[in-house]
């Protein structure tokens, strides 16, 4: 009689540090996806764009509404957030669609650094069906050539997930957010890179955030950044507060009253032994090695997410109180929530269900591993709700107006 042995699949045993199945890139960095994205430079390749993807299956075009006649530092992060989105890990190969070469050739430029296979395409003196017609020829030889990329075992020192909450309740900062804290004090011992940010959503918890900084000068560099985001962009144009934005109605609604009790929920996200190690801008990617990293963000949950992916995030956790349906194009968004009432009535937008921490039936310890155990399976190819539902929220985060 013989006996047949199981075969061993990547993941988190027993609580051991967990192992998962990525694809190895050029630049050494690992990716959970495979894609093969069209990316326009502008709003005018959009059309070209999202007709060369709807030509070539197995691509995603990435349509957004700005690109013309930004300039200094709004242009800047136009091109990082773009270059970041196309370099980020998540993405095999890469088309490049804009109405002007020398635009278009920069973001080529910048994702050609990592390696992967990128080429550009311009619509002036071509017209939108040659642009069309040479572009869709490329893809599918990338896409053709990207089908065969194998996944390999890789350790979770490899992975960097990035984290932001939504639509936030007093469940979030009693229990889902918490979840997350475990997760990244874990992490973090294993030598992940992870990253929080929405830095108004801190007001009120500034001085407390500012104490978690590696080191004092870090801590200063975190409240410099929220003190310019104050100065900068809430005092000139706002009326009398931010009623309506911090808290949202939806806060409000879920039992937060104040921007202060929002905060302190928020920062429950990052644990209780994590110290974040450097400050990054919106877009820019980590530079120190492996640790937690605090970005300058909006609150905005598609736009905090499009940022983070930019900068090589390539899975995102999303604690929800209220129910947030966000995903984005090439970062898989997980979401869970401790609130009943929206498992209940939005079921579809959860991945994983803490709401036994509120009636005792799970500790935090065990909502952390099931978050641990629901991203590595994220990792291995399951699709997240916002994967199998369709959304892919992308929206870049735009300084000031254009020209």
């Amino acid at each position: 009689m013989t006996t047949k042995t199981k075969r061993q699949r990547p993941g988190n045993r027993g609580g051991k540090k967990p192992t998962f199945m990525g694809w190895r890139r050029k630049n050494g960095r690992v990716g959970v996806r495979n894609h093969v994205i069209i990316l326009p430079l502008d709003d005018l390749s959009n059309s070209a764009c999202e007709a060369v993807a709807h030509n070539i299956k197995g691509t995603m075009a990435i349509p957004h509404p700005y690109g013309r006649l930004q300039f200094g530092e709004d242009l800047e992060l136009h091109f990082r957030t773009l270059i970041g989105t196309g370099a980020n890990p998540n993405v095999a190969a890469v088309i490049v669609i804009g109405i002007e070469p020398q635009w278009t050739g920069r973001v080529v430029q910048g994702i050609a650094k990592t390696g992967k296979p990128v080429i550009g395409f311009a619509i002036e003196q071509n017209g939108d069906h040659q642009t069309i017609a040479d572009a869709s020829r490329k893809a599918k030889e990338y896409v053709q050539w990207a089908s065969e990329l194998q996944r390999e075992i890789c350790p979770v020192k490899d992975l960097w997930v990035s984290v932001k909450c939504g639509e936030s309740d007093t469940t979030s900062g009693l229990a889902s957010n918490p979840t997350v804290g475990k997760f990244i004090d874990k992490f973090d011992a294993w030598g992940a890179t992870t990253c929080f940010g929405e830095t108004s959503e801190i007001t009120g918890a500034e001085l407390n955030c500012e104490k978690r900084g590696k080191t004092k000068a870090i801590g200063k560099k975190f409240l410099k950044t929220w003190q310019a985001y104050m100065d900068e962009v809430i005092e000139p144009f706002k009326t009398d507060d931010l009623s309506d934005s911090q808290p949202t109605k939806g806060n409000i609604e879920g039992g937060l009253t104040t921007i202060e009790e929002k905060a302190f929920g928020n920062l429950e996200k990052i644990g209780k032994k994590t110290s974040y190690i450097d400050v990054l801008g919106p877009a820019e990617a980590p530079r120190k090695g492996p640790g937690l990293y605090f970005m300058d963000t909006s609150s905005a949950a598609a736009e905090c997410v499009t940022l983070q992916a930019a900068a090589g995030f390539v899975v995102h956790l999303f604690p929800t109180g209220q129910g947030n349906i966000i995903g984005n194009p090439i970062e898989p968004v997980i979401k869970l929530t401790a609130n009943p009432r929206t498992v209940r009535t939005m079921g579809e937008h959860v991945d994983l269900d803490v709401s036994g921490i509120l009636r005792r039936e799970m500790t935090l310890d065990k909502a952390g591993d099931a978050l641990i155990d629901m991203t590595i399976r994220t990792c291995n190819g399951r699709l997240t709700a916002a994967e199998a539902l369709g959304h892919r929220e992308f929206v870049l985060t735009k300084l000031y107006r254009s020209a």
